[in-house]
């Protein structure tokens, strides 16, 4: 096993390649996140950028044949002494990746009604962990789950228990979702997209919760999203991922008021409100093939401030200063 690491959660060159019958698909290309104790992270990109296919690693269930590279280590505690695992080293069907899964790291997908099973209650589907990893007693196990959904904010929970997923609304099968994730208390939370199924209103609701559960229970929250709305609502830090790298990382209130990476830039000029009296401006062109990227930056073909070397080699991680990193030659002495 690992020595302590200075964060909950440390990802170090995380890759992950496809092996398909048309060749290799670098999903994910060279990871670097970490995620502090109590923090919220968010990991902002667009749809096919590979932020999914990232935390799906983290969590050991990256969909075969997907191979997995790189450091994915995480703070766990037992009996009362903490030590560091590498998650990336685990068999991703072993017991001892079923034993922190649920336990210390827990994940909310964004559709929960393809999440819970139509053929089980929502009450069977919560009490499965916490009979997994808190107690084999039905009873009490039962209990902890009427808590849990009481304390994200479902009404007449003891009745709601015996209900099955299509009986709720999609916010009550959301909240159900994240009293299934924290019930086993653990001290890392994934949301995919938590709020993309759900209207305005039940968005902000659904974001208040996550807020509310991080602080009460001390998790650590990384969040995976395409809107930088939400980003500003709820996390400490955001990273910016583009055709699977990170292209800029930081202090949330930095990166949004201080972009430095072109990309970045697009992302924040598509926002509505971003500038008032004025139209949306889209990033024009779409994200590259994965299988197929150019041998220079990946955003090189969509970006207004290209130069010949950004055709010729990608971009090495630059520091603007201690706490914020972009990916661009615009940062870079030409040489």
């Amino acid at each position: 096993m690992q020595g302590a690491v200075s964060h909950l959660l440390e990802v170090d060159d995380l890759k992950v390649i496809f092996k398909l019958d048309e060749g290799l698909l670098q999903a994910v290309n060279g990871v670097n996140l970490s995620v502090a104790r109590g923090k919220t992270l968010g990991l902002v990109g667009e749809s096919g950028c590979g932020k999914s296919v990232a935390v799906q690693a983290v969590m050991r269930i990256t969909p075969s044949p997907g191979v997995v590279a790189g450091q994915i280590l995480l703070q766990i505690v037992r009996g009362g002494q903490p030590r560091t695992v590498d998650l990336a080293k685990l068999s991703a069907t072993g017991r001892e990746i079923r034993s922190i899964r649920g336990k210390d790291i827990a994940m909310i997908f964004q559709e929960p009604m393809t999440s819970f099973s139509p053929l089980y209650t929502i009450g069977n589907q919560i009490m499965e962990a916490i009979l997994l990893h808190k107690t084999t007693n039905q009873k009490e196990a039962r209990q902890i789950a009427v808590a849990m959904l009481d304390k994200v904010g479902i009404s007449n929970p003891a009745q709601r228990i015996d209900e099955y997923p299509h009986q709720l609304s999609g916010g009550m099968r959301q909240r159900a979702l994240i009293a299934a994730a924290i019930s086993c208390r653990p001290s890392l939370l994934i949301a995919d997209e938590p709020t993309t199924a759900l209207d305005v209103t039940i968005q902000a609701e659904i974001l208040d919760l996550l807020r509310e559960m991080r602080a009460q229970f001390g998790l650590a929250l990384l969040l995976i999203t395409h809107d930088l709305g939400v980003v500003a609502h709820l996390a400490d830090r955001v990273a910016i991922m583009y055709a699977g790298r990170i292209v800029e990382e930081g202090p949330t209130a930095t990166v949004l008021s201080q972009p430095a990476h072109p990309y970045t830039r697009g992302l924040l000029r598509s926002l509505p409100g971003s500038a008032p009296g004025t139209r949306l401006r889209a990033i024009p062109g779409a994200v590259p093939d994965l299988s197929a990227l150019p041998a220079g930056c990946a955003f090189s073909p969509r970006c207004g401030d290209r130069e010949a070397r950004c055709d010729q080699r990608p971009p090495e991680p630059t520091a603007l200063d201690p706490d914020h990193h972009t990916r661009c030659y615009l940062h870079t002495k030409a040489g």
